[in-house]
């Protein structure tokens, strides 16, 4: 699976309290159980208008309709292709 990181501009979502924050990502993961192994939600970034979530995924097709069906905004969808971090520059 590949690595991609999806841009959801949702107006306001860092004012959000924890139990919406709960309740939507318990929506997603009801849709993650039906779509299968080939999608999975690594984590998300919030900040006051967007979020930044980072999943694991066969391709774009299956991110844009897990965004469908949860009724999350898939803004914009971004292979990432390698990581790095303090350590690499050791």
């Amino acid at each position: 699976m590949k690595t991609y990181m999806i841009e959801r501009e949702i107006p306001r979502v860092g004012a959000l309290k924890r139990e919406e924050l709960r309740q939507a990502a318990a929506t997603s993961n009801r849709v993650l159980a039906q779509l299968g192994p080939e999608i999975q939600w690594q984590s998300s970034y919030v900040t006051a208008d967007k979020m930044f979530c980072v999943y694991l995924a066969e391709d774009e097709a299956i991110i844009r309709r897990h965004a469908d069906l949860s009724g999350f905004p898939a803004a914009r969808i971004t292979e990432i292709r390698t990581t790095i971090d303090p350590t690499t520059g050791a």
